[in-house]
């Protein structure tokens, strides 16, 4: 390992682990909703509320990380994502305030992931970017590791429906103080950034749009929906016990492909990344189609972690590299809010899906839409090989 990996970006890892560690305990927010009287549909329709409007937040002030810097905007997200899931710990009905909840929390977390992004790629060459983020996304499973199994416990061992959403999102509300105090502790010595005027998310879109990679980032947000939102629910159609041997397969092997992987994009390209990546959507999704015992749950969850190590690394460094260094803030912020907007747009759908004809149905769906999306985008890495160099 090179000098990349110091101090910074080791608290970063940390910090990082700890976000997606909070952020797992609450992969149980369909069972919430169903326990306040919601079905799949409602929770979809909340999902694609909460967020719509936090893509519309990012998107109108995305310029805002680049303009206040990481140093300001990165405790503010941390607080809003705090507040969010403090709200779920309290409320005890369907009603708008779920709905608020579910956007500060949301425009909490995607705004937490943009600020370590941003803050990391800003400390490293511009060829080594998709390695580091792959490095410090590694982190994200160790997280999911722990808080999938964590909650598999809470649910196995407290009887109380009640009592297991209070342990749960109240988790996630302290892990989120934590978060916030590293967060402080990694920015403490960051120097004063200058305010400066980075241009609105649709006019730096139009004067450096990022191209087919949009595309990827839709349905990275469809695969998202589909196993963090509604896996719950399917496995508990199924009287599965628990989907912690499905994130935990997941995250073992995205975690050692990310590493073993980390030369590709310089190798064959961050355009073939992506094109692998889907297709490891497509392969996971339509296994996850058939499962009908818990063990079937960890050959799907090997291949659709494949594609995920592969897929958000190659997506964030394409598209947030299409933007100056001065407002890369404002392209990373832009790019994950496109996968918000695949969550957004799949979210609803796939929660009427269910409703209507199955979770086998769903899952073989948004199995087919990865599919269209991996041949659309190999001729994209066919025609424009990308390899990722220096500048």
């Amino acid at each position: 390992m090179s000098g990349l990996y110091g101090r910074i970006f080791w608290l970063s890892y940390l910090a990082n682990t700890t976000l997606v560690l909070g952020n797992a305990l609450t992969f149980r927010f369909a069972e919430l909703v169903n326990h306040l009287g919601g079905s799949e549909s409602v929770a979809g329709d909340i999902v694609a509320v909460g967020t719509a409007i936090a893509v519309i937040v990012r998107l109108s002030v995305s310029h805002v990380l680049d303009n206040y810097g990481t140093k300001r905007m990165w405790p503010l997200c941390a607080l809003l994502f705090i507040s969010g899931c403090l709200t779920f710990v309290l409320v005890t009905q369907i009603s708008w305030i779920v709905y608020a909840a579910r956007v500060a929390f949301f425009v909490g977390l995607t705004g937490m992931f943009a600020c370590s992004i941003t803050h990391i790629q800003n400390h490293v060459p511009a060829e080594r970017r998709t390695e580091i983020i792959g490095t410090l996304g590694s982190s994200g499973f160790i997280g999911m590791i722990l808080g999938t199994n964590t909650g598999d416990l809470v649910m196995r061992f407290i009887p109380d429906k009640r009592t297991q959403f209070l342990i749960l999102f109240g988790g996630a509300t302290v892990i989120g103080v934590v978060y916030l105090i590293l967060v402080l502790f990694l920015t403490a010595d960051q120097e004063h950034e200058p305010e400066i005027k980075s241009p609105p998310a649709y006019q730096l879109l139009f004067r450096f749009f990022p191209g087919a990679v949009i595309l990827a980032a839709l349905v990275m947000g469809l695969g998202v929906t589909a196993t963090q939102t509604f896996l719950t629910r399917f496995a508990t159609s199924q009287n599965i016990q628990g989907i912690g041997a499905f994130f935990t397969s997941y995250a073992i092997t995205a975690f050692f492909i990310r590493l073993l992987v980390a030369q590709w994009s310089r190798t064959i390209g961050r355009h073939w990344l992506l094109v692998r990546g889907l297709l490891g959507h497509v392969a996971g999704h339509a296994l996850l189609a058939y499962v009908t015992g818990w063990w079937q749950l960890i050959p799907a969850a090997i291949v659709c972690g494949f594609g995920h190590s592969l897929l958000f690394p190659a997506i964030v460094s394409l598209g947030s590299g299409s933007f100056p260094k001065e407002c890369r803030g404002a392209g990373t912020a832009i790019i994950l809010g496109f996968t918000d907007f695949g969550s957004l747009v799949f979210a609803p759908i796939l929660g009427r899906i269910i409703v209507e004809f199955g979770f086998t149905t769903m899952y073989l769906t948004s199995s087919s839409v990865a599919l269209v999306a991996a041949i659309i985008y190999s001729l994209v890495a066919w025609k424009h090989p990308d390899i990722e160099e220096t500048g």
